[in-house]
């Protein structure tokens, strides 16, 4: 199972995620949305994977976003692809997805949803044994 992270150079959370995958042997494909940016296909598929839509995603927090001065609920999913196209990093940034999950921003204990199931339960059992002893 591979992880995509959709980055952007200048994130600090992105470059901690980026640091985690490393370390936690996740393999994964990195995408920097501010050189690459997310096909329609790709945008279409996070937002299927949030439980907020729009809100999960959106840096309404970024100079972009305010300086735009736009109603994003008002607009049509091409049309909310195509302003993300012209300003990237209105996305919030990193943005995790694989198979199964979606991960937006950094979170030291979320991103470990994406350890696999088997070793997620051997380190828990290690865990408990050294507990016990």
């Amino acid at each position: 199972m591979t992880v995509t992270i959709y980055s952007q150079a200048s994130c600090s959370s992105s470059r901690k995620a980026l640091k985690w995958l490393k370390e936690n042997n996740i393999s994964f494909k990195e995408k920097r949305v501010t050189s690459q940016p997310l096909t329609l296909n790709e945008f279409k598929e996070i937002l299927s994977m949030t439980e907020d839509g729009t809100d999960e995603i959106i840096a309404t927090n970024s100079n972009d976003y305010k300086n735009l001065n736009l109603d994003i609920d008002q607009l049509s999913i091409q049309e909310l692809y195509e302003v993300i196209q012209a300003h990237p990093r209105m996305l919030r940034s990193p943005i995790l997805i694989d198979e199964k999950r979606i991960q937006v921003g950094y979170n030291e204990m979320d991103i470990r949803r994406f350890i696999p199931r088997k070793v997620r339960a051997f380190e828990l059992h290690a865990m408990q044994l050294a507990q016990e002893s």
